[in-house]
């Protein structure tokens, strides 16, 4: 048998060697960071987790959010830190999780006014789809509608009669443009046809003035700001948005009920991680979010805010999260609405 000698000192030798070599080289990288990514999820968590939150303190969300991430401290060995970064949309909390390490050492409190940012904002600085994790959803509520506790309206009916009849003088109020509860005022009227204007409030205390002082009708607003008002008999509640009644408004109709046929909206409210998370780690804290949901105490500070305490997988939280984006992004298209 014919055999060619290998001559060690030939170009076409060292070529291969080095091909050889920068092969192992990459396997063992790759075999190093996988071990690297196992031994930190195998450990977690070492060190305080922060949970970044697009809102102001003292608000239900930081109120619900830090109430869970209390529990989840119990249950994890380590401290959750809530970290308010309020901005329109959430915007800026969402960038900061997006860009962080994929460590599970930082959260964002996500929520469905990030579905209605994908859809109204011609570019954000993440992809919501994409650029994280959906670890869990922790509450559903209501969008209430309201008037004003001495208004002659005392259905939605009649909201709908006197539109109609005096156009673009009985107006709706909602807080900021391009907030889970506009939307859901521009899809009550885009599905009536109604001939109104949706005035944006700066604040939920303005929007109540607002309303108090006759300068809009009606006003959506989520349940936990408006319960208190409604107790004291101040504003009036006429309709809820969901598909089911309130259990803290049980004599109050949906909207659907009210003759919106079809009409739902439920806000929510969740937890997500950077993409790229380990699987592990995903799992881990789901764990923990779905056990603090189970805490009488947590239970019952939900539902004195209107909250219903809902936890679930992963893929139930990012199954939610799609649907809701696919569902804002069809009424921006089918109404042509101008992206911000």
């Amino acid at each position: 048998m014919n055999t060619q000698p290998v001559n060690i000192f030939s170009s076409q030798f060292f070529v291969r060697l080095e091909a050889a070599l920068i092969k192992l080289v990459c396997i063992f990288a790759l075999s190093f960071c996988a071990s690297i990514q196992i031994a930190v999820a195998d450990v977690y968590p070492s060190k305080p987790i922060r949970l970044v939150l697009g809102y102001a303190p003292g608000g239900v969300a930081d109120i619900t959010a830090r109430l869970v991430a209390q529990k989840m401290s119990e249950t994890l060995g380590q401290q959750v830190i809530v970290d308010n970064r309020p901005s329109a949309g959430g915007i800026v909390a969402g960038e900061v999780v997006a860009t962080a390490e994929p460590d599970g050492y930082t959260l964002l409190h996500m929520n469905y006014g990030n579905a209605v940012s994908a859809a109204i904002f011609k570019k954000l600085p993440y992809d919501i789809r994409t650029d994280f994790e959906p670890i869990s959803a922790m509450g559903f509520f209501d969008i209430v509608v309201t008037v004003d506790g001495g208004s002659d309206i005392k259905t939605i009916q009649d909201f709908i009669a006197k539109a109609r009849a005096n156009p673009y003088k009985y107006n709706v109020g909602t807080v900021s443009v391009g907030s889970g509860q506009h939307m859901a005022a521009t899809l009550f009227k885009s599905m009536l046809n109604l001939p109104i204007e949706i005035i944006p409030y700066k604040s939920t205390s303005a929007l109540f003035m607002g309303l108090q002082s006759k300068d809009v009708a009606v006003a959506f607003e989520v349940i936990s700001p408006s319960l208190p008002l409604i107790k004291a008999t101040s504003i009036r509640a006429i309709s809820v948005s969901s598909s089911k009644r309130s259990p803290n408004l049980p004599d109050v109709p949906t909207l659907s009920e009210a003759g919106v046929k079809g009409y739902s909206v439920l806000a929510w409210n969740g937890v997500a991680a950077p993409a790229k998370t380990p699987k592990k780690i995903i799992d881990q804290l789901n764990k923990a979010i779905n056990q603090a949901l189970k805490s009488p105490e947590v239970r019952a500070k939900f539902r004195d805010l209107g909250i219903e305490p809902r936890g679930g997988s992963p893929e139930d939280f990012k199954l939610i999260l799609n649907n809701e984006i696919v569902k804002w992004n069809k009424l921006v298209d089918d109404l042509q609405m101008e992206k911000q």
